[in-house]
């Protein structure tokens, strides 16, 4: 698989690694940090930046914020997932409103998409706490 990562987008991934968004945060610690499929956040993949990826199971987890959901981020979106999915990697989008109000059920999603070997700790329960 040709993941080579463009080097110029380095400095930008690694900026936002450290300012993630409030959702990114909740679903990194209370959830995909504790899997032991490890997880990368913010990792350049060809031309794009995705949120969470897992190389074992060449999975990419995006949280979408409003601005996905106009015409111009839908375009964009529908590129960058048909980049990946040439690389043969799954991309899951779950929007932050997701992330805020069913907190559980993203995890027990993403969970089914993990084989369930790598699976440390399960979803989390609903009083799982964000950071």
């Amino acid at each position: 698989m040709n993941e080579k990562a463009n080097t110029k987008l380095t400095k930008n991934s690694q900026h936002l690694r450290k300012n993630m968004t409030k959702e990114e945060r909740h679903l990194w610690y209370d959830f995909l940090k504790s899997q032991t499929c490890n997880f990368n956040r913010q990792k350049v993949i060809g031309d794009y930046i995705v949120d969470f990826y897992c190389a074992k199971e060449k999975l990419v987890i995006e949280l979408d914020g409003s601005q996905h959901y106009e015409e111009k981020g839908k375009e964009n979106d529908t590129k960058r997932d048909q980049y990946l999915s040439s690389l043969g990697i799954t991309v899951l989008r779950y929007s932050n409103y997701d992330i805020n109000t069913n907190f559980e059920g993203v995890c027990y999603d993403i969970s089914g998409h993990i084989n369930t070997s790598s699976t440390a700790n399960g979803p989390p329960s609903p009083q799982g706490e964000g950071r």
